[in-house]
């Protein structure tokens, strides 16, 4: 299958490229950069530069291509900055306008399946209830335009293609974030808010990067894509506690959530999402179930230090 990726070298991306051209799919990644050009090409890739919001050129440039995964995204790189409105507005941008003419193109190109990245925490709390695809998502005000994003991979289903959607669990893995949460932890603070005993959802970044892939295989629809258990919040830190080898963390206040604005109470929320129905039409499943197996796994293969300093 030839296959046209986007955020090639964002955190689920650069995992994702190296799982497909291993199936063995030809792979055109999309690269801002010479540096990120180089990169890509070194793994087997054909890099191009294009910019997604050009819709003539990204048509052209998925045009004889099976397939695209769209991984774009504009993540902020801190737990500060992510509580910064301004601070999500290029990610907005990306979610929505540039999905939309990437599904359009894809479309127009007459490519036959478009796989688009979501997140999968906007669900409505639910307390100790599972989560599938069926239950009510309720955005917080910084990421309504995922709903947006959405909504072009159900349009692209609708004029005739196969629109594929990932709801992503929280990610975690050797990234900024993954050092913020490491720093937090080996300071005493747990860097979840919220209640303890609310339940707090995640995958892997290497086990997002395999259900990318897997999505290739799924029929048109929206999937979770998340561990097979999800944590109680006191458990998730606990068992990252024990990966690094430190106390268990103190919380603050359930209150202190409601000061953070709407990306306070949506990272408050207590969400159990299944990961059930990407199974079942993939055959995928998480190496890790848990990140009681998963953070070790990473600190093992990365080091500490190296999750810590970012690299």
């Amino acid at each position: 299958m030839r296959v046209f990726v986007t955020g090639a070298t964002g955190a689920i991306g650069r995992r994702a490229v190296p799982l497909l051209l291993a199936s063995g799919h030809r792979v055109t990644t999309l690269g801002r950069s010479p540096a990120s050009r180089a990169a890509l090409a070194a793994l087997g890739a054909e890099p191009i530069a294009v910019d997604l919001f050009d819709e003539d050129g990204v048509r052209r440039a998925v045009a004889g291509h099976d397939a695209v995964i769209n991984l774009a995204t504009h993540i902020p790189k801190t737990v500060g900055a992510m509580l910064l409105p301004w601070s999500w507005w290029e990610n907005d941008r990306i979610r929505g306008v540039a999905s939309g003419i990437v599904a359009r193109a894809a479309r127009d190109a007459g490519v036959a399946r478009l796989i688009q990245e979501s997140f999968a925490p906007m669900y409505a709390d639910a307390g100790d209830r599972w989560i599938d695809e069926r239950n009510p998502i309720r955005p917080a005000r910084y990421n309504r335009t995922t709903v947006i994003a959405e909504h072009a991979a159900a349009g692209f289903t609708e004029a005739g293609g196969q629109g594929v959607v990932l709801r992503f669990a929280a990610f975690y893995g050797p990234d900024p974030l993954g050092r913020a949460f490491v720093s937090s932890v080996r300071k005493g603070r747990s860097p979840l808010v919220g209640p303890p005993e609310a339940y707090f959802s995640s995958i892997s970044q290497d086990d997002a990067a395999g259900a990318a892939v897997a999505a290739l295989d799924a029929p048109p629809g929206t999937y979770n894509a998340a561990d097979d258990e999800p944590l109680r919040r006191r458990e998730y830190v606990d068992a990252l506690a024990a990966a690094l080898g430190v106390a268990p963390p103190r919380f603050a206040p359930a209150w202190t959530a409601r000061l953070l604005g709407s990306a306070g109470e949506l990272m408050a929320r207590s969400v159990r999402i299944s990961n059930a129905a990407l199974k079942a039409a993939t055959g995928w499943a998480p190496r890790y179930p848990s990140v009681r197996e998963g953070w070790p796994a990473v600190l093992g293969r990365h080091g500490a230090a190296e999750v810590a300093g970012g690299r």
